[in-house]
């Protein structure tokens, strides 16, 4: 049993509510925390909280997990190139510390997950998954959900235009 110090009356203190998962889309986010953990197995992750710079969703947080420490090394593989992205999206190109990349904004894709059993078979809620990294952009509210036509309907063409993947700078062509 834990004594609160005081009476806490909860007629004074709105309750908090679920929050739902946020659209599938691109956001604009930047990193708030990181620390590495250790994992059940024996490894490390690279722990990532975001937060969503913009739009109707500004100040709701997403979160990665990074296996950088692990025996598969399909698993590490991954992670790698899940960081490289980072670091190509928020322009750290050599890190040692995850605090180089904190608040510094890039675009996050982001899946929804449906409800349903996991891979155990254990009954798990619906939830948002960040699917990928790229170079974000300062000017306006770059969150795109896309289960939204009519808002991409709407968009003026050069806004639209804007909006397509540039090549990633690291990708060279043939000249």
């Amino acid at each position: 049993m834990a004594n609160l110090g005081q009476t806490f009356d909860a007629n004074n203190v709105a309750p908090t509510t679920p929050m739902e998962v946020i659209p599938a889309g691109k956001y604009n986010v930047h990193i708030v925390n990181s620390e590495m953990r250790d994992t059940k197995t024996g490894g490390q992750m690279l722990w990532l909280e975001m937060e969503i710079l913009d739009g109707q969703f500004s100040g709701r947080k997403l979160w990665d997990r990074l296996n950088l420490v692990n025996q598969n090394t399909q698993a590490v593989e991954i992670a790698q190139r899940t960081l490289s992205a980072i670091c190509h999206a928020t322009g750290q190109m050599t890190v040692t510390d995850s605090e180089q990349l904190h608040f510094k904004p890039m675009l996050a894709t982001v899946k929804v997950r449906p409800a349903g059993p996991d891979k155990f078979g254990t009954h798990r809620e619906a939830q948002n998954e960040v699917r990928g990294y790229e170079g974000g952009s300062s000017a306006g509210s770059s969150t795109r959900p896309a289960s939204n036509p009519a808002q991409t309907a709407s968009r003026p063409a050069a806004q639209a235009q804007a909006s397509k993947p540039a090549s990633a700078p690291w990708r060279r062509t043939a000249a």
